[in-house]
């Protein structure tokens, strides 16, 4: 009896030190059948964080009906609360439901608790957010505030700072939305608060940088989360939560088998109990896929699918990598209609449909989205939107003929890109501006960009489809293959026809032959075409 005792208080202790490997050891030499309530829910919580989704679920309800045996409503209400959520996680909706159901019930007589901001968060914060209308997630998140406050529970008053931060970016009020969500997370590194309301404020705050593309503040709090991580024993579940983040940043920095790497590891960690987390690492590895080449890039936005992460815009921009310019300018097209009137789950569609219109030669709904793109980046106002934006606007004027103001934008979003890290953009942004120096018959300053660009392809291993080694895309032949890669170095017809030992006339009659083929009507977006298809000279 004694030896049972001693291990059950290393079980304690070790959990009251976040130590959930050693804990969960004690716990299981104890046995579950000689716990207490609270035993029970601290065996739960070691398992959780271990990632033994079962276990955790088994023992959360053991310790909701010991809380209840115990007339202890406060605890079984938030055992209810977590077994809600957790059941969410796994994308169980009616079970999730039923047991926050259960959990409110509980609290309708119970004296105020943490329980009760959690289960404002869950039912009315979330659902306002998801269905936008971010005045009613701010006063929800002003009465989790309040709450935490009567009862003196600082991780309740952060919960309601967090959401209501959330709640003011939805509403456009960006900087004093992200000030709130930087003022709960310095409060939640001192490390005085529980680890699981530290890491829902992690994760909230890490996604809704990501969200509106603040990724210099993304970055940094990735950063400190995983700092935060390493003090803690046994983090399957938050350091896969985090590992999605980080696999995100790996995609944008052009280290995309780094990031196939990382993404894979979260479906393994996570797909059994964080299903919405495992699908966007399944998007993660798409796009990393695609950007290198890969042909199992489809397999992975299926995968994505299948766990209900909408898998574009990155499918259509598969599609238009391999050629399919019309199908993917469709595809584009019904998914910015599909995703809804949200600005900023529509901003990175937008992005992918000026390229994809601009390359199928539909500039009028190139525009559109440009000038959507920029209308979001002007209410956002955050570096990734501006860097998007900028880079969008730039496409376009370029591909209308306007080399002249398109070269000042593409330089500035050029710029926007390498500060941000994102090098494959950079080089994308930097490919159009030798195109618009070429068109302004700067050679030089052209050769040093289209080098530039090159090069760091080559670095990332970036996908440029070879010409000869696969089939012209549109039904083009090669020697049109040939034309449109003069064209897209800048060379005039006589150029072109001293090169291919061809006359001018025929230079002009296979240039008809390719517009009306690829869907262009000038120069320039026939160059462009080039460039996104892989059929330039400096591809």
């Amino acid at each position: 009896m004694n030896e049972t005792a001693d291990i059950l208080t290393l079980a304690r202790q070790a959990h009251r030190a976040h130590d959930w490997t050693t804990a969960a050891a004690h716990f299981d030499a104890v046995g579950a059948e000689r716990l207490t309530a609270e035993d029970l829910a601290a065996y739960a919580d070691a398992k959780w964080w271990l990632g033994h989704v079962l276990d955790n679920l088994r023992l959360e309800a053991a310790a909701y009906d010991a809380f209840l045996a115990d007339s202890q409503p406060a605890g079984a209400a938030w055992a209810a609360m977590l077994l809600g959520i957790f059941h969410l996680g796994r994308g169980d909706v009616p079970q999730g439901m039923g047991w926050i159901g259960r959990a409110g019930r509980l609290l309708e007589g119970t004296p105020e608790c943490p329980a009760h901001g959690l289960l404002i968060q869950v039912t009315e914060v979330e659902p306002s957010l998801q269905a936008g209308k971010p005045t009613a997630a701010v006063d929800a998140a002003h009465r989790i505030r309040a709450l935490g406050t009567r009862i003196d529970e600082p991780g309740v008053v952060l919960l309601g700072v967090n959401c209501e931060g959330r709640a003011l970016i939805r509403a456009g009020q960006v900087v004093d939305g992200l000030a709130l969500l930087d003022e709960a997370m310095v409060a939640a590194l001192d490390g005085r608060l529980g680890p699981f309301i530290s890491g829902s404020l992690y994760c909230h705050t890490i996604a809704s940088c990501h969200e509106v593309a603040d990724l210099r503040r993304m970055t940094r709090w990735t950063d400190l989360t995983e700092d935060w991580l390493s003090t803690l024993s046994g983090v399957g579940v938050f350091g896969g939560l985090c590992g999605v983040h980080r696999a995100q940043l790996h995609v944008l920095r052009g280290a995309w088998e780094e990031a196939e790497r990382s993404a894979l590891q979260v479906v393994t960690d996570l797909d059994a109990m964080r299903v919405d987390y495992a699908a966007e690492a399944w998007y993660v590895v798409g796009e990393a896929r695609r950007l290198r080449g890969d042909p199992t890039a489809a397999q992975a936005y299926d995968e994505a699918r299948a766990r209900g992460r909408d898998p574009q815009p990155g499918r259509a921009l598969l599609q238009l990598q391999g050629g399919d310019a019309a199908g993917a300018s469709t595809s584009v097209r019904t998914a910015v209609t599909a995703v809804g009137d949200d600005p900023l789950r529509r901003a990175p569609v937008c992005a992918a449909a000026v390229e994809i219109a601009v390359s199928a030669g539909r500039l009028e709904d190139a525009r559109a989205a440009a000038s959507e793109l920029a209308q979001t980046a002007t209410m956002y106002a955050t570096s990734g939107l501006e860097a998007m934006a900028a880079a969008a606007r730039g496409a376009v004027l370029l591909a209308e003929g306007r080399a002249e103001e398109a070269l000042p934008v593409l330089r500035d979003a050029c710029r926007r890109w390498h500060e941000l890290g994102a090098a494959y953009d950079a080089a994308g942004t930097g490919a159009l501006l030798a195109q618009a120096y070429r068109t302004l018959g700067d050679q030089a300053s052209a050769a040093a960009e289209a080098a530039l660009a090159e090069a760091t392809y080559v670095r990332l291993g970036a996908h440029r489809p070879a010409r000869g080694d696969t089939t012209p895309p549109d039904g083009l032949s090669r020697r049109e293959c040939d034309v449109l890669a003069l064209v897209a170095d800048g060379r005039s017809n006589r150029e072109i026809g001293e090169t291919l030992f061809i006359s001018d006339r025929t230079v002009g009659r296979h240039l008809t032959n390719i517009f009306h083929k690829i869907g262009v009507t000038s120069r320039t977006q026939a160059a462009r075409y080039a460039i996104d298809h892989g059929l330039s000279v400096t591809r």
